[in-house]
């Protein structure tokens, strides 16, 4: 079993910078791919990031595309999310989740573990 715990959200100005962090407690943390998802207000949950085990591919939406970068630390158990440039539409609740299996995905169906979320708001 694996506990997933988010924090780093919070309230910041367009343009600016966050970094979420996500750890993981229980067993073999290294060998789940890791996601990022996010929803906002009145919204479907949509893909943000992914990576693999070995931090050796990761995928992002494009939408985020060349402002997030997902990153993880399988000696922390934590997998992180640099934000940079945020703007008022990537305002919602971002949660991440790890999957069973070798590959990441950006189906939410195919995670198994998910956190509670931390909520991140970007003013104009």
């Amino acid at each position: 079993q694996v506990q997933l715990v988010e924090s780093g959200g919070g309230l910041v100005q367009a343009g600016g910078s966050l970094r979420l962090s996500c750890a993981a407690s229980g067993r073999t943390f290294s060998v789940y791919p890791m996601g990022w998802f996010r929803q906002a207000p009145g919204k479907e949950r949509e893909f943000v990031a992914a990576i693999n085990w070995s931090a050796g591919n990761t995928d992002y939406a494009d939408s985020v595309k060349g402002r997030f970068t997902i990153t993880r630390d399988n000696d922390k158990n934590t997998v992180y999310l640099q934000m940079n440039n945020l703007k008022p539409e990537d305002t919602a609740i971002y949660y991440c989740a790890g999957r069973l299996g070798s590959a990441y995905s950006r189906k939410q169906d195919e995670y198994y573990y998910w956190g509670q979320g931390t909520q991140v708001t970007v003013s104009s």
